[in-house]
């Protein structure tokens, strides 16, 4: 082992010699399991609810954001990964600022509501428009995943039948995130337009984003599964200073 490498240094693509199975753990890593949807997910069920109930915005945006940070401070005391709980935060955060945004432009306490869910919304656009873009360009984004891992952002380029798999994947894993604007948004503008009620359309907008695009993940992720159980490419990390072979016995030099 070299002595400058430490155990929490490792390389995240020791072990592995496929471009699946590094996609494969990946993945494993990005998705956060069980507990990392549920922490992404429980403060926006939460915020709906004691608004729906109470009709209190402060307090249900306070009780959003004390749930997430009981989350974060159980991640702290474990040691484990706060990703996803600083993930929550921000986007209660971010939801804030729309909130006071629509409160500045006279709208109704609905209204205001409405709002906090702007942002999941428009982050979901932009993600999808920028990885929908890097594969039509014939760059897909999970190819640069592999390269941040490898070493070399652009070396997996040159492989054809990685850039293929990657573009796969790459538009897979977009469709929840598209499918979800698509459905959302819609319903976010009859809301702000009254032409539903804005309460209606943040109950319709919570089981979209939480019940819809569960399954619609689950089954992006189903199919990611299944395109990576079909193949095996070889996973080649650059290699520096690598020596040039000395010639055989009785070849010659020029």
């Amino acid at each position: 082992m070299n002595p400058e490498t430490t155990p929490e240094q490792k390389p995240d693509h020791v072990g592995v010699d496929t471009v699946e199975a590094l996609v494969r753990a990946q993945l494993a890593r990005a998705l956060g399991g069980r507990r990392g949807m549920a922490e992404a997910a429980v403060p926006g069920i939460v915020f709906t609810v004691l608004w729906l109930s109470t009709k209190e915005l402060q307090w249900a945006l306070i009780a959003s954001l004390v749930v997430a940070g009981a989350a974060l401070l159980m991640r702290i005391v474990q040691r484990s990964s706060t990703q996803f709980v600083l993930n929550a935060i921000f986007g209660i955060g971010i939801g804030w600022v729309f909130v006071r945004w629509a409160e500045s432009s006279g709208g109704s306490e609905s209204d205001q509501a409405l709002a906090f869910f702007l942002p999941g919304i428009l982050i979901s656009l932009a993600y999808t428009v920028v990885l929908g873009a890097s594969c039509l360009a014939g760059w897909p984004m999970l190819g640069f995943m592999l390269g941040s891992v490898t070493g070399d952002a652009t070396a997996w380029h040159e492989d054809k039948q990685v850039v293929r798999l990657c573009g796969r994947l790459t538009w897979v894993m977009l469709l929840p995130g598209a499918v979800g604007v698509l459905l959302q948004g819609p319903v976010w503008i009859a809301g702000h337009r009254d032409l539903i009620d804005p309460d209606h359309a943040v109950i319709a907008i919570l089981v979209l984003r939480t019940g819809l695009g569960w399954v619609l993940r689950i089954g992006s992720w189903s199919a990611m599964i299944w395109l990576l159980a079909r193949n095996a490419t070889p996973l080649q990390a650059p290699v520096e200073n690598e020596p040039t072979p000395a010639p055989e016995r009785g070849e010659g030099v020029l």
